[in-house]
C-alpha cells in the first residue's frame, strides 16, 4: 500500500497521537521523576495521582501540620500533605484522635495551604463531624475548603459511608477514603488491631469498591495483611495508599514524626525511622543550654552593637 493512502495516513494520524498523549502523560505527572528532579513542577492534581497508578509508579504522602515541615516536604518533592487528625496526638498531645475539634484542625489546614504551592493538601475530616449524615459530611467538608483552602478531605468508614462520600463528591469536594483499621473507630475495633484477616478479607474489598463506587479518587488502608491490601489495589481503579498495608499500595503514608524519630517510645512496626530527629533536637537544646549557662552564647558576632 501506498504511503499515501488514506489508511496510511490515519494511522500516521493514530501513531502521532499516541505519541503525543504518552509524552503528554510523562511531562504531566509530578512525581515519579528521578530523584535529581524531585522539587514538585506544578500543582498537584488528582488526575495526576491516577496517572502515576496506571503507569504503575508509587507516590508518597506524609502527614504536615505547620508551615516549616510543609515547606520541607514540598521542597522534598512530596506530592500530598495530610494534615492528618493525628495532630490529635502530634500537636495537641490528647491521648486519641478522637477529642480533636474542626476548629482545631482548621487553624493546621490554613497553615499548611498558605505554606504550599503545589502538593494537594488533603484535610482528615475529625470525629463527630462527618458520621451524623451525608448532610453534616457535605457541611463540614465545604468549610475545609472554604476556610481551610483544603484541596480535599479524608473520612473513615467503609461501605456505612458510602452515601457520605457520595453527597461530599456531588458537592464537588473530592473525598479520600479509609477502610482497614480507623483509629476514630479504636474503641469499637477493640484496640489497634490488624483488620481484614480471614472472612474479614472479603468484607474489606466491598468496603473498597462501594467507596470508589461513591466517587473516592484514592482509599487509604490501615494495618491490614499485605495480600488482601494487593487484591484491592489490583481491583479498584483509583490509588491505594498503605500505612501498614505491604509494599504493593499504589502510595505510601506515614505521619512525619514517625518518619522523622521524632516520636519517643514505642513505635508502630509499620513505621521506618529515616532519621532520629529526637536525639538532634535533643543534642541540639543540650549545648543550647549549656553554653547558656557557661556565658558561651551569646558571642560578640550574635551581638549588635
Amino acid at each position: 500500500m501506498s504511503p499515501d493512502t488514506p489508511r496510511s495516513r490515519a494511522e500516521a494520524s493514530s501513531a502521532s497521537t499516541d505519541s503525543a498523549h504518552t509524552q503528554d502523560s510523562e511531562t504531566t505527572a509530578p512525581y515519579g521523576q528521578p530523584p535529581e528532579q524531585a522539587p514538585l513542577r506544578k500543582r498537584v492534581r488528582i488526575h495526576h495521582l491516577q496517572e502515576l497508578k496506571e503507569r504503575g509508579e508509587p507516590w508518597p504522602m506524609l502527614t504536615a501540620y505547620d508551615t516549616y515541615t510543609a515547606r520541607l516536604f514540598e521542597d522534598a518533592g512530596i506530592p500530598v500533605l495530610l494534615v492528618g487528625d493525628s495532630a490529635a496526638n502530634t500537636v495537641y498531645a490528647y491521648e486519641s484522635s478522637l477529642p480533636v475539634t474542626v476548629e482545631e484542625m482548621l487553624f493546621l489546614v490554613r497553615a499548611v495551604t498558605r505554606s504550599v504551592t503545589k502538593p494537594l493538601v488533603v484535610a482528615d475530616l475529625p470525629f463527630g463531624s462527618y458520621q451524623v449524615s451525608p448532610e453534616q459530611a457535605v457541611a463540614t467538608s465545604v468549610r475545609f475548603m472554604k476556610e481551610g483552602r483544603a484541596h480535599a478531605v479524608k473520612l473513615e468508614g467503609g461501605r456505612r459511608f458510602a452515601p457520605h462520600v457520595e453527597a461530599v463528591t456531588s458537592a464537588g469536594v473530592p473525598v479520600m477514603g479509609h477502610i482497614g483499621f480507623t483509629p476514630q473507630s479504636e474503641h469499637s475495633l477493640g484496640g489497634y488491631r490488624v483488620q481484614g484477616r480471614g472472612a474479614a478479607g472479603d468484607a474489606l474489598i466491598a468496603d473498597a469498591l462501594a467507596l470508589q463506587d461513591a466517587g473516592a479518587f484514592a482509599v487509604v488502608m490501615e494495618m491490614v495483611p499485605a495480600e488482601v491490601a494487593k487484591q484491592i489495589t489490583h481491583e479498584l481503579t483509583i490509588p491505594t495508599v498503605g500505612i501498614g498495608a505491604g509494599p504493593d499500595c499504589d502510595a505510601q503514608v506515614l505521619v512525619w514524626q514517625d518518619m522523622a524519630g521524632l516520636r519517643t517510645g514505642r513505635v508502630p512496626r509499620f513505621v521506618k525511622q529515616y532519621a532520629d530527629l529526637a536525639g538532634a533536637l535533643t543534642t541540639a537544646a543540650r549545648t543550647f543550654a549549656d553554653e547558656v549557662r557557661g556565658r558561651s552564647f551569646p558571642t560578640p558576632e550574635h551581638t549588635f552593637h
